[in-house]
């Protein structure tokens, strides 16, 4: 069977995944702000069959390449490495959220395949290792820092599904009214709280609204995922042409 280069479909693949992962997390990130942790499973669950589905072609072909790469070079190293643990990520992320389990743990696996991706990213481009060493570098980079901070982000993700009282200190904007004494026992038993807006009129409902480091540790993510997607367009439309023109 001859050898086929896949470094072409490989790096499509991290396009559609960028794609992927910025949608879903900014869907995310707005059912957070709506106070609607229903809506932010579905969309997690919904999320893990794409994603899982590139998850086992990244692992397959990752796995595939480290083995079988006849070719002298570095791409078997320096792609199939990264390319595997991005793989093995998707998979661990796509079980999580498919099964609603905390997803930090995935984010902390995350966090290390990113550091490495960081750090192959760095020394490819140091040792001048392929012909487009700016594009390469910019393509580890935004993957390895959204991998990065997918671990703060998924931490803030877990305490809004899993912590339900740590949702109360999201809320900003209109008050609680204090809880008022039973009159007729002459007790402190808790009543009814209701919202209270300005004056006496009728109650206003509270604005739901993130914190400042919870929308920073939430928006992190699909701001370093977006620009690794524009790298990985730029890398692919300079990769096809002579893929297509060298293919065997």
């Amino acid at each position: 069977m001859a050898f086929t280069d896949v470094l072409a479909f490989e790096i499509a693949t991290l396009l559609l995944v960028a794609v992927t992962l910025t949608y879903v997390s900014l869907i995310g990130y707005f059912a957070m702000r709506r106070n609607d942790p229903e809506g932010l499973l579905h969309s997690l669950k919904s999320a893990a069959v794409p994603i899982g589905g590139l998850g086992f072609v990244a692992v397959f072909l990752g796995f595939w390449g480290e083995v079988v790469w006849p070719l002298p070079g570095s791409y078997n190293i320096l792609f199939s490495d990264v390319y595997l643990l991005f793989g093995l990520v998707l998979v661990a992320l796509a079980f999580v959220a498919y099964h609603g389990l905390r997803l930090q743990y995935a984010g902390l696996f995350a966090l290390g395949a990113g550091a490495v991706t960081v750090v192959y990213g760095y020394s490819g481009y140091h040792l001048n290792l392929t012909k487009e060493p700016l594009e390469m570098l910019l393509l580890y980079s935004g993957f390895g820092l959204a991998a990065i901070a997918a671990l703060p982000a998924t931490i803030a993700v877990d305490r809004f599904l899993h912590h339900p009282t740590a949702r109360s200190t999201f809320w900003t904007g209109a008050a609680s009214a204090p809880a008022e004494r039973s009159r007729g026992l002459g007790s402190r038993a808790v009543q009814r709280l209701a919202p209270v807006g300005a004056g006496d009129g009728p109650a206003t409902s509270a604005r739901f609204a993130l914190p400042r480091y919870v929308s920073a540790m939430a928006l992190a993510f699909p701001v370093f995922m977006f620009l690794a997607g524009i790298a990985a367009a730029v890398f692919l439309g300079s990769t096809v042409p002579s893929h297509l023109q060298s293919a065997p």
